[in-house]
Parts: C-alpha cells; structure tokens; sequence
C-alpha cells in the first residue's frame, strides 16, 4: 500500500510547535513496560501498531527491536535488550540502559494494554491527520498562478486515504521476509483453488489457466474494435467475480480466502441502469434487445424477477459518472476500497477519461492516464481492467487478428500494462463476406463457394477468442470462450471445441 510521505514527529519534543501534537509518552512507555514484562500480549494486540507510531523515537526504535526478537522466538526482557541500547544517545539522556529497566518498574501497564496500545495508535493518526491539515492549509494560501486546485484537493484526499489505512509514514521498504510471506499467500490460494488462481477470478476457467486469475497490483488491458464484445466480457467478469464472493460467503469461506471480491465498475459510456439490465438478461438468459422493448413472455419475465432477487445483494457498485478525470476516478476509487474493500476496479473505458488538462497533446494526455490507473492498482494493490480502443488499422489487413502495435494512440498503454488482452471474434468479420444463398440454378462453382463459407461459419459460430498479447507474469498465447451473442454472455468452451494457441 502506497504511503504518505509526511512524518509523525515533524519537529523535535522540545519545541512549542511539537508540544502542541497529540501524544501520549507516558501511555507509551507503560505498553513497553508491560511488553518487556509480559511478551505474549503481542499475540492479543488487536491494534495494528508499528515503531513510526510511538511519538518518542526512542520509543519506536524500543518497539521495533522487542518485534524483531520475539519473531526470533527470543524472550524479551529489560536484560537481553540491553545490548542493542548501549550506544543509543537519545537513551543515555534518559539514564541510559537503566531506562528499560524503569519501564517495568510498577507494571500499571499490565492492568489494560490493549487500551494502552490503541490510544499509542489512535493518538498518531491524530499526529498524521495534523500534518496532512497543515500541509493542506499551506497549499491552499498559495496563490501563485501555476498552483492548481483540484490537483491540491487530489493530494489531500489521497492523503486522508493513507491516514484512514493506518497512519502509514513514509514510504517504507519491505524487507524480503515480508514480501515472501505474501507470495507464499497467493500461492497458497492457488493451491487450494485446484492449482489455477493465485488471484481474482475471471470466472472463466481457461482464461483462469491461462494468467492465473487477476493478480493484485496488475493493470491489464483489454482491447477490441467495436463489436467485438469488450464490454460484455468485461461485465461477465466483474459479475463473476462479485459472485463469487458472494456464494463463498454462503458458504462458510471466509473473504481472505475467497478467490472472489467486491468489484467497482466505472462505467464512462453506458449508464448504470443500461448495465444492470445487460447483466439481468445475461443471468436470466433473455435477449437484451427484447427487454428493453420490453417484449417478453410472462414465463421470461418470472425469471427476470428471480435474477434481480437473487443478484440485488451483489457486491458489484457501478460508477456511470461521465468524464471523469484520471484524478477524479482514483478519488473515487480510494472511497470504494475504504467503504466497500473492493478487489477489483474496472474501467469502460480508457479512451473516455481525461487527464488534469496540462496537455493539449493527446497522446500525452492517454500516457497520463495509463500511467495514473497504474499507480492506482498499485495504491490500492487490487487488479485494474480497462477497456482499450483500437486503431483502424485492423479494418485494412486480411488478417483482422489484433496485436500490440493497434493499441491506439499511445504506446505507453502497452508499456504501463502488466497484461493486455484482444478480443476478437472471427464470426463478426465472416459474416460480413456472407454470399448469397444459392439457387437451383446456381453454378456448381456458386454452390461449392457457399458450402465453404457455411462449412467455416460452423467452425467460427458462438465463439470468441481472447489473444493475450502480453503477460509479465507468463506466456502469451489464445484462449477460445464459448459467445452467446443473443444474451452477450461468455462462458466456457467445451474442451471438444478448443484449439489451443500457446506461445
């Protein structure tokens, strides 16, 4: 997680300006006393504190070496802390190494400290939320031409997110261990998923296969001319990802090991009614045409009411908020992860968000905001969709199969994604070369050219593909889904049916 760069102890302890913060040194050093007497009461600490929180800096550097001896299985004392301290300046002015030792002179701290530590904690993000007011106050009196407001509100809000995760400072380098320890997480949820996922799921098993699910951090394209289906694809996953969730809670699993999540759908183009009634008919299995026209049995609409019953619990929030900037989206993305702990972000799509209107060059402008929803999956650390245009350069080739090179108007699209996926489907472009149904008296060579075409329309019918461009984490290659053109709804492609390309 991302981390404001402001630092809890801005000034030193005897200035009038750092007396006036928010601090507790007596509650601090009670909690160590009772830590040093009592090691187990980190197992029952409830209140995720670290060594930036404590407003002494003797304190937190205290606090960090009893967390690194007691991960050693070591047993933490006044004595076997002595050592690290015997050089530390800021404790000789204390009384030196004989300070630990007072710590745990009366053991008042002992009488409550899981209070001790949350006060430790909740007095610290006080600390932060000053420093963030300030920073914000000084911006604001600036008054200087180049000074951008809405860029000022962006760094505030972006801010107030990093205080409301924890009061985390600084941007602290993860130690190995730490990093490990997650990996070993993902792919423990890989294993127990049957050896397919080690993130979100698409929903689709050989999409699944193939990247591994949708991993946290990652920004992954998907591109298509028009028709291609980008938006049904993209609705089928969020929708199944959302269901997932939701069916592994009535299950008895529990959210960290569910392979499912709240998902938020910034949808630039379709309005959110449109897209709640395109998921309906999907679900309900009715053409999206017929009901919007409302032309649909009684028998049809029955099952309507039973998907919308069944689905208005899901945990899928749709954003229709048009022209949106690159920094109003992530605003709004940083509300949904802390309202709703959304796992992942979709965006429909790329081409219709704005940047900060710094540049008049649009190619510019599309690096920007690549570069934004990257940072975003980052912030956030939860996979981030966006639908991509196409160039037409596609239309002019014999083979309309896509490839890097038509990503429109930026190639930093291609260089910012850790995955980029095509959509394309060979049953849209067959169609368009359709000869006339032959006649009896046809040509034997007329009949024989509409056999050919038929006996390739058997072959493209229903089906899609979804050609994976570029993968850090793997192989590129193709993977075949099964289309349901009526009800724009993907699923799985009977294994008789695949045919497999693989780099």
């Amino acid at each position: 997680m991302a981390s404001t760069t402001l630092m809890l102890n801005p000034a030193p302890a005897e200035s009038p300006e750092a007396r006036a913060l928010p601090a507790n040194v007596e509650a601090e050093a009670a909690f160590l006393g009772a830590l040093l007497i009592d090691n187990r009461i980190l197992e029952d600490m409830a209140t995720p504190l670290r060594p930036e929180h404590f407003f002494a800096p003797v304190h937190g550097r205290i606090f960090e070496r009893i967390l690194a001896l007691v991960d050693r299985k070591a047993v933490v004392t006044p004595v076997t802390l002595k050592p690290y301290f015997e050089t530390d300046e800021a404790l000789s002015e204390l009384g030196g190494t004989a300070y630990l030792a007072r710590l745990t002179a009366d053991g008042q701290g002992l009488l409550a400290p899981r209070e001790l530590a949350e006060q430790v904690y909740d007095l610290a993000l006080l600390r932060e939320l000053v420093t963030v007011g300030r920073n914000l106050v000084t911006g604001a009196m600036d008054t200087r031409t180049s000074v951008a407001p809405m860029d000022q509100v962006e760094a505030a809000e972006a801010a107030l997110y990093a205080v409301a995760e924890g009061a985390q400072v600084g941007n602290e380098a993860q130690t190995f261990r730490e990093s490990a320890v997650e990996a070993v997480k993902q792919i423990e949820k890989a294993f127990n998923s049957g050896g397919h996922i080690s993130g979100r799921t698409t929903g689709l098993d050989d999409l699944n296969e193939k990247v591994g699910g949708l991993h946290d951090s990652d920004l992954i394209i998907l591109a298509g001319r028009p028709a291609m289906g980008k938006t049904s694809l993209v609705t089928n996953i969020a929708f199944n990802c959302a269901d997932r969730l939701q069916r592994d809670l009535a299950d008895g699993i529990s959210v960290e090991k569910s392979v499912g999540a709240p998902v938020a759908f910034f949808s630039l183009e379709m309005s959110a009614d449109q897209l709640a009634t395109r998921i309906l008919a999907e679900q309900a299995e009715i053409s999206s045409e017929r009901l919007r026209m409302g032309k649909i049995s009684r028998e049809e609409f029955q099952k309507l009411s039973y998907a919308s019953q069944r689905l208005s619990e899901l945990p899928l929030y749709i954003d229709d908020t048009p022209a949106l900037t690159i920094g109003a989206l992530r605003n709004r993305a940083r509300r949904l992860k802390r309202r709703h702990n959304v796992g992942l972000i979709v965006i429909d799509y790329l081409q219709l968000l704005q940047g900060t209107g710094k540049s008049d060059n649009r190619v510019n402008e599309i690096s920007e905001i690549s570069r934004g929803l990257k940072t975003l999956a980052k912030e956030l650390s939860v996979p981030v969709i966006a639908l991509s245009q196409l160039s037409r350069a596609v239309e002019s080739r014999e083979d309309k199969r896509p490839m890097l090179s038509d990503l429109r108007e930026s190639g930093s699209i291609e260089q910012d994604a850790d995955m980029v996926w095509f959509i394309f489907r060979e049953e849209y472009y067959h169609d368009a070369i359709r000869p006339d149904v032959p006649t009896e008296e046809s040509s034997s060579a007329v009949k024989e050219k509409y056999s050919q075409w038929e006996q390739r329309h058997m072959d493209v019918v229903n089906k899609a593909t979804v050609i994976i461009g570029k993968q850090r984490h793997g192989s590129t290659g193709s993977v075949q889904l099964h289309f349901q053109a009526e009800y724009t709804k993907f699923g799985n492609l009977a294994r008789s049916q695949q045919s497999y390309s693989r780099d």
